[in-house]
């Protein structure tokens, strides 16, 4: 695995480990958003402090045994990654993927579920204050954040998290060294995340 993409899944997973345990992460190539205290939740469309729910929940058995499921061939192809996926052994545990373009490898993404946020998107909400840029919005009709500590994305690097379940998140990191999504590292997170979603929803 290149390098630049090694500590993108080192340096980011384990920092987000880090914050998951309310202590202060340290950055690696893109920091993925922290999760903090948990939040309050309710029966409607939003808890008590903002965070969307999620409109339905996707099965995520697989997902948490294996990250490497998050995608199927069919997607990995899609996205022009090259296939397997190669299982990370941080933590929390995630699933590396780098660009089948040889020209082009030393870009790649990190798929980490995040089951130590008990309260799922909730706990990403409740450290908005410390993230240097927090946007939410929608991947497939499921509410999402674009969010970190650090802001690398003029580097090429972009942090996204989904709420798969009110109870479960899944962080998508992406580092591109180079090409044309360079200047603009979080577009590609948009439809990585709604190709993981969508096969996600083929599980149940």
């Amino acid at each position: 695995m290149p390098k630049h993409i090694a500590r993108l899944a080192a340096g980011t997973v384990v920092a987000l480990s880090l914050l998951t345990a309310c202590s202060g992460g340290t950055g690696g190539t893109a920091e993925p958003p922290a999760s903090g205290t948990p939040g309050s939740t309710s029966s409607d469309n939003s808890s008590n402090n903002g965070v969307p729910k999620v409109p339905a929940p996707l099965p995520t058995e697989k997902l948490l045994a294996d990250p490497c499921s998050a995608l199927s061939d069919s997607d990995v192809q899609a996205l022009g990654l090259a296939s397997p996926g190669k299982a990370n052994d941080n933590t929390p545990r995630g699933c590396d993927w780098q660009s089948s373009d040889p020209e082009l490898s030393s870009n790649g993404i990190v798929i980490s579920p995040l089951p130590q946020n008990k309260n799922g998107l909730a706990d990403t909400y409740s450290m908005k204050s410390s993230q240097a840029y927090f946007e939410p919005t929608q991947i497939a009709g499921y509410p999402a954040v674009f969010a970190s500590a650090q802001d690398s994305r003029k580097s090429g690097a972009c942090a996204l998290v989904v709420g798969v379940t009110d109870q479960l998140t899944v962080a998508i990191v992406d580092g591109i060294n180079k090409g044309k999504n360079h200047d603009n590292p979080c577009e590609p997170l948009t439809k990585i995340g709604t190709a993981m979603i969508n096969h996600l929803k083929t599980e149940s």
